[in-house]
């Protein structure tokens, strides 16, 4: 049972890996990383030169978490989006590259990047 788990962490790890290679995030244009757990889903603003996360958001924050409590997960995940978009557009980020990570982009994932590109980020 632990070596399947453990060929399971390394074949993730090689797809992740995999969408990373080809996307790299810098100051004016960072890279959009999301990660989706069974209950919830985050995502982060990284710029890969300076090794910083400049903004990050997930339904798990107080202010999302009270919103999202009895929306289906891709509601939830579209609010997260939002929220995200605008924290970039404060800063004055409009373009962004989507990472995401091993996930098929179907779902939570793709609510997540839709609402964020109809919130005005540029992908």
């Amino acid at each position: 049972m632990a070596n399947k788990q453990v060929d399971l962490q390394r074949k993730r790890g090689r797809k992740a890996a995999g969408v990373r290679a080809g996307v790299r995030g810098t100051a004016q244009k960072p890279r959009l990383s999301v990660f989706r757990s069974s209950k919830f889903v985050y995502c982060q603003a990284i710029d890969d030169v300076a090794g910083s996360t400049l903004a990050a958001a997930s339904d798990k924050e107080k202010e999302l978490s009270a919103a999202c409590a009895e929306l289906p997960k891709s509601e939830s995940a579209k609010r997260v989006g939002q929220e995200i978009a605008k924290r970039l557009l404060a800063k004055g980020i409009e373009r962004v590259v989507f990472d995401r990570g091993w996930y098929k982009y179907h779902g939570r994932v793709k609510a997540l990047a839709d609402a964020a590109r109809e919130s005005g980020l540029k992908f």
